[in-house]
Order: C-alpha cells, then sequence, then structure tokens
C-alpha cells in the first residue's frame, strides 16, 4: 500500500497547479503549462531504510484532465495503475490484480483528495493539506510541501519538487527513513501523446 500511496501522490505533483495560493506558488502557477493530456517517461529510484542498494523502475506516465492518472511501470517488470475520483485500479496485463474503492477506503480517499485538488488547482484544500515554500527564479522553481495532518505526513512524509513549465524532479522522504526520488523526462502533450492502450483504460 505505501507504493501504491507513493506512487499516487507522484502522479499528482507531476500535474502540480497550485493556482492563486501565496507566492511563490502563484509564479510558478504562471510558469506551468496545463495541457488537457500530458504523457511522459519516469525513472524512479526508492532507497529503503536500511537497504544498501535501491530499488529503480521506469515507464509511462499520462495525466489526462477530468478522467485520471495513469502510471504504467515497464522495468523491472510491467504493470500499470489506473487512478480516477472514484478508485485505483492495479492491472497486471489484462487483468485487474487489484481495486481499491475510494468510498470505503480512508487513505485511498485521502490521497484522491489531494491528487484532485492539484489537478483543479483546489487551494482550499490543497493549503489545507500542505505547508508550502519555494523560491522561483526566471525559469525555474523549486517547492517544499508539509504535511499539516499527521496521518497524511505518516502516509506520504515531506515532499521537495522542482521544474519549469513541468515537474522535473520529486523527492519523498518518508517518516521511517525511505526516500523516493523521481524524475520525469520526454513529457508529450495533446492526443497525440497518448497510445491507443493507454487511452483504452480510460
Amino acid at each position: 500500500m505505501n507504493k501504491v500511496k507513493s506512487v499516487l501522490l507522484a502522479a499528482a505533483l507531476a500535474t502540480f497547479n497550485p493556482a492563486q495560493a501565496a507566492a511563490p506558488v502563484a509564479k510558478i502557477q504562471a510558469m506551468l503549462a496545463k495541457p488537457p493530456i500530458m504523457c511522459g517517461r519516469f525513472d524512479q529510484t526508492k532507497q529503503l531504510a536500511g537497504m544498501k542498494k535501491p530499488l529503480a523502475s521506469n515507464g509511462r506516465f499520462c495525466v489526462v484532465a477530468g478522467k485520471g492518472v495513469l502510471w504504467r511501470t515497464l522495468q523491472p517488470f510491467p504493470s500499470t495503475l489506473r487512478l480516477t475520483r472514484d478508485e485505483i485500479v492495479n492491472y497486471q496485463g489484462d487483468r485487474v490484480a487489484m481495486r481499491l474503492d475510494a468510498k470505503t477506503e480512508p487513505t485511498v480517499r485521502m490521497i484522491n483528495n489531494v491528487l484532485f485538488s492539484l489537478l483543479s488547482g483546489d487551494l482550499g484544500q490543497l493549503e489545507t493539506l500542505f505547508e508550502v515554500d519555494g523560491t522561483v527564479d526566471a525559469t525555474s522553481w523549486n517547492v517544499a510541501l508539509k504535511a499539516r495532518q499527521a496521518a497524511l505526513e505518516k502516509a506520504i512524509g515531506t515532499i521537495k519538487l522542482d521544474g519549469g513549465a513541468y515537474v522535473k524532479n520529486i523527492v519523498m522522504s518518508e517518516a521511517g527513513g525511505d526516500k523516493t526520488s523521481i524524475v520525469f523526462s520526454a513529457i508529450q502533450t495533446g492526443e497525440s501523446a497518448m497510445t491507443k492502450e493507454e487511452a483504452a483504460l480510460f
């Protein structure tokens, strides 16, 4: 479940859209592109407390406004997560390996609230959940998010992210010492950014 939560939040933050928050977030908002469809590559490294060798994975992600997020791990083994407002579904090939209903699973509901508040720029929700701090220059920015709620902080820890027109890097440091770093690249936008296979999953 921790892996799922990390992936969910990472996917959410890939579309970080903090409209109207206090500076520097308002300046960052002005820099960020807000395409209706965005896909790209992710490279994730998870360093577990007490383990010397980090766990590495990579794949593709797609964010579709009004629909949700697709997070397709390609290496070290194929796996797909589809996030919508009502549920989270994990596919192993064509088989549904896990389905979490946001109506009955409190953690899923909490993470999905974060996801969709970010996607919609609902800062009332965002500022309720996070303390936001950061810096901005002409072409780039960085932000640190600290959860206000103990349960959310326990689930995801603290988050740092940076970018320009798009989020480039996310680092999540959990209270237990685990640390997840995600690098986004090869960003594409528009209908052609998403494959037919990916579009069929929404």
